[in-house]
């Protein structure tokens, strides 16, 4: 009898193929559409409804029956929540990151489980080396679009029954399986950004959340040159939406945010996109996700504070409050509420929430 696997159909390519080529080798596919946000359903901003007909479109065309499954009160309490309150104590979180800790591979794969399935499987650009007596989390074949750094906090053992169908392709690959397939996907514009927000400009977006708190803006040296509309509105290393312009003697030249007082409700910032205030060597962390077994040589480990980062080399060093990573090389804008995510080579060794 043929594995029974559940797949995550988002209605993009990626998860579209991932499907048909577990249809193809044989396994027993059913798609599931999760619909984790509904405050916007209806509105240009949010895509669900065209979502889900896209993904109805792809099973129709696989021939395999496509499901519906309503996450949207668990995604508004464990994720967007927390990502409120992460803002309002002046932390810059990464909703994406939880969503699939607490959806994705929580809420899902135990729908799964509790229904029958023998997997899940999802269209995320990683890769699962089946190893005892638990999985490795790998990077994905296509580097590029590696995605380990959002499932570094997973739980490690639902690694030993998930598929990552597109993980040893390019993403080339995945849309020419999809256009020989015939499937409306094909050639659709890849998702980007935070789900729930969709195209619309961040500060827009929260100002139905969280209310204007106006504070001071100062430069380096601590004068006053002008005002914002609330510090959760910015991040570290920021530029764009500052307002900031024609301050007497200033250069011409952007502005950067170097630093939060969350207390004060205060920014500093800075010209200088290489300004030495934008740096820093060491951050911490209280608590990291291991997703191997045994915790490997700690100073022979890489690790990156943001997705698109190349991986740094530094050293973990265990304290009595957490754990404490040093970079060799200084790091622009460590961010608060990011997460850093640790390797050995192409194994995704498990990250922590930035301090």
């Amino acid at each position: 009898m043929a594995n029974k696997v559940l797949v995550g159909v988002s209605g993009g390519v990626d998860s579209s193929v991932s499907a048909a080529i577990l249809k193809d080798k044989g396994f027993e596919v059913t798609g599931a559409f999760m619909k984790n946000w509904e405050d916007d359903d209806g509105t240009p901003y949010c895509s669900v409804k065209e979502d889900f007909f896209d993904a109805a479109r792809v099973c129709d065309k696989l021939g395999i029956e496509l499901i519906q499954l309503n996450f949207a009160k668990e995604y508004k309490k464990k994720v967007f929540e927390y990502f409120l309150d992460s803002l309002k104590n002046g932390k810059t979180p990464n909703p994406d990151i939880f969503c699939n800790k607490f959806i994705k591979f929580d809420a899902f794969y135990d729908y799964a489980i509790e229904n029958n399935f023998d997997q899940i499987a999802t269209g995320h650009y990683c890769q699962v080396e089946q190893k005892e007596p638990s999985c490795l989390l790998k990077k994905s074949h296509d580097q590029s679009k590696d995605q380990t750094y959002f499932l570094n906090d997973i739980n490690k053992e639902v690694l030993n029954k998930c598929l990552f169908p597109i993980g040893d392709i390019e993403k080339s690959q995945v849309r020419e399986i999809a256009k020989s397939r015939d499937l409306v996907t094909y050639d659709k514009k890849d998702s980007t950004g935070i789900c729930f927000i969709g195209e619309r400009p961040f500060p827009e977006f929260l100002s139905n959340y969280l209310p204007i708190k106006k504070g001071d803006i100062y430069d380096e040296n601590q004068n006053l040159i002008g005002e914002h509309n609330g510090v959760y509105f910015y991040t570290l290393g920021q530029r764009q939406g500052l307002g900031i312009g024609g301050i007497k003697g200033s250069l011409e030249q952007p502005w950067y945010v170097a630093a939060k007082d969350n207390q004060k409700n205060s920014l500093t910032v800075v010209q200088d996109n290489n300004h030495p205030l934008l740096f820093k060597s060491e951050l911490t962390v209280k608590k990291i996700n291991w997703l191997v077994e045994t915790i490997p040589n700690l100073k022979n480990i890489t690790a990156k504070i943001r997705y698109r980062q190349k991986e740094q080399a530094c050293t973990l060093q265990e304290t009595a409050s957490g754990w404490s990573v040093k970079f060799d090389i200084p790091q622009r804008a460590i961010t608060p509420g990011q997460s850093v995510v640790l390797y050995s080579g192409d194994i995704c060794l498990g990250g922590g929430e930035i301090e």
